[in-house]
Formats: C-alpha cells, sequence, structure tokens
C-alpha cells in the first residue's frame, strides 16, 4: 500500500503487447498527429492573414482551432513516447499537467462551441443586431470567458484530484491522466468532494447543451422561411459545420464516459478515448473547410501564396 507522497510516477496503460502494434500505433497517432497540425494550423493562419476572415465566426473558429491543437499535443506526444520506447511511465508531475491541460482544452473547446452556436442564432435570427451583439470587443470578452472558464475548472478539477491519497497501486487503465483513471487508485471518502465538482460541470455541460438545442431549432425555423434557395444554402453551408463538429464533440465524450458497465472492455475504453481525444482535432479542420467556401478559399490562397514564394 502507498499514498500519494510516495508516488513518483504513475504506469499509463500500454497501447499494445507486441513491438509490431506499437510501432504501428506510434506510425497511426504520428499521421493522425501531423494532419490536426496541419489542418488546424492552415485554419489559424487562413483566418489571421485573411482580412475579409476577420469577423466573428472566424474569430472564433481560430480560438477552437486553438484548443485543437492544445488537446491533441497534450496527450498524442506522450503516447508516441511510450509506443516508440517501449515504456509506460509518466512522471507524477507530468500526469498533473497532462490532466489539467487536458481538461481546461476539454472545457474551453465546449464553452467555444456554444458561443459559436450563439454566433450562429444571432447572425440568422436577428441579423439587424449582429454588429451591436456581436462586437469586436463582446467577442474578445466572450473568448476570454470561455478560457478562463476552462482554466478555472481545470485548475479546480487537478487540485481536487491530487489531494486525494492514493493508495491502490500506480498502474492507469488508459493511455494518458485523466480525472476517473486517478480517483481509483484513492481509497480516500474525499471522494465526495470530486462528486460535486463533477456534478457542478456536468450541469453546467447541461445548460450549454439546452442552449445549442435550443438555438439551432430557432435558426432551423429561420432558415426554412429564407424565400430563395441560395439564401438557404449558405446559411447552412455556415450551421452545419458548426453542428457537426458539436454532434461529434458531444457523442464520443458522452459515450465514453456514461457507456453502460456491461460493454466495458479495455479495448472499447481505448478505443473511445481515442475517438473522443484524438480524432475530433484532426476532422475539425476538415469539417469546416468541406462545407465552408470562405474558408476553403483562404486555405487555397494561402496555400497557392506560400507555394509562389518558395
Amino acid at each position: 500500500m502507498s499514498n500519494s507522497s510516495s508516488i513518483s510516477h504513475f504506469l499509463l496503460l500500454p497501447l499494445a503487447d507486441t513491438r509490431l502494434l506499437q510501432l504501428l500505433h506510434f506510425c497511426l497517432f504520428l499521421a493522425i498527429s501531423l494532419a490536426a497540425l496541419l489542418g488546424n494550423g492552415l485554419v489559424i493562419a487562413a483566418v489571421a492573414c485573411g482580412h475579409h476572415l476577420h469577423s466573428p465566426m472566424f474569430f472564433f473558429l481560430l480560438n477552437l482551432a486553438l484548443t485543437d491543437l492544445g488537446s491533441i499535443l497534450t496527450t498524442v506526444p506522450k503516447a508516441m513516447h511510450n509506443s516508440l520506447w517501449d515504456t509506460r511511465t509518466i512522471s507524477y508531475a507530468g500526469c498533473a499537467t497532462q490532466l489539467f491541460m487536458l481538461v481546461f482544452f476539454i472545457t474551453s473547446e465546449f464553452y467555444l462551441l456554444t458561443i459559436m452556436c450563439y454566433d450562429r442564432y444571432v447572425s440568422i435570427c436577428k441579423p439587424l443586431h449582429y454588429g451591436t451583439l456581436l462586437g469586436s470587443r463582446a467577442c474578445v470578452y466572450m473568448a476570454a470567458a470561455a478560457w478562463a472558464s476552462g482554466f478555472l475548472y481545470a485548475l479546480l478539477h487537478t487540485a481536487n484530484t491530487f489531494s486525494l491519497p492514493l493508495c491502490q497501486g500506480n498502474a492507469l487503465g488508459q493511455f494518458f491522466c485523466e480525472v476517473p483513471q486517478i480517483l481509483k487508485l484513492s481509497c480516500s471518502h474525499s471522494k465526495l468532494r470530486e462528486l460535486g465538482i463533477v456534478v457542478a460541470g456536468v450541469t453546467l455541460a447541461f445548460g450549454c447543451f439546452v442552449f445549442i438545442v435550443f438555438s439551432y431549432v430557432q435558426i432551423f425555423r429561420a432558415v426554412l422561411r429564407i424565400p430563395s434557395e441560395q439564401g438557404r444554402h449558405k446559411a447552412f453551408s455556415t450551421c452545419l459545420p458548426h453542428l457537426a463538429v458539436v454532434a461529434l464533440f458531444l457523442s464520443t465524450g458522452t459515450f465514453a464516459y456514461l457507456k453502460p458497465p456491461s460493454i466495458s472492455s479495455p479495448s472499447l475504453d481505448l478505443a473511445l478515448s481515442v475517438l473522443y481525444s484524438v480524432v475530433p482535432p484532426a476532422l475539425n479542420p476538415l469539417i469546416y473547410s468541406l462545407r465552408n467556401q470562405e474558408v476553403r478559399d483562404a486555405v487555397w490562397t494561402l496555400m497557392i501564396g506560400w507555394f509562389q514564394k518558395q
């Protein structure tokens, strides 16, 4: 038996048992991380350099790309290192940092997706008030609130989780550090504190979810009243990418944490963790690029300009 003061490192879940599969996982994670870096990097550069994209929708898209980059860089490099060097260890401080950063970026992303929904609602349902409700100062304040809320929630989660005495060993059932796996190592009755933090977070998340659903009901009602087919297509082209990203984000994360215990298994848990923590950051830029002509044109212009300079 040990406590948290005597734990110097944790053992992460290995991605595979054989050396060949470990190298295969390394190559797969390398490809996904490069796709995420390239896609989100192009979106960030296109929005930053394209003056015609300096609007609230693309400002929030830039912030979303930053959260995607942060979340995938939090988990994937360590998993790649462990697969390449056939190791499982992560230091105590490294685990705490990884948990904090992951909660920070995921929470901030969900709040940003909620704000982006509000942007689409105002743009389509209240277009005459768009400039007033979503001025540059208001956008900066909303983005700052999303990042600050994610930071505070992650700080609270991390401090509370690692303040619990750990007496169930140091082996985690996940390839990265996450709150449920740390709590499994605790034998303290203070888990109720963590439960209170989780309930508060779920309540806020549910409120955001209800707001998103209500907003999209109003958005689709307004879009269907647009007389021209071209106008409806343009409205849908700005809403569907956001709706697809929200659906991917919520469906993978919700199923990973709320699936019935009867169907739980190490391989399924591992696959679901990859789906909600690794795949969305790589797919989000592709979703926005495929459905939004302005993003495609800006990325294409950026790439042509770069090649011409070479």
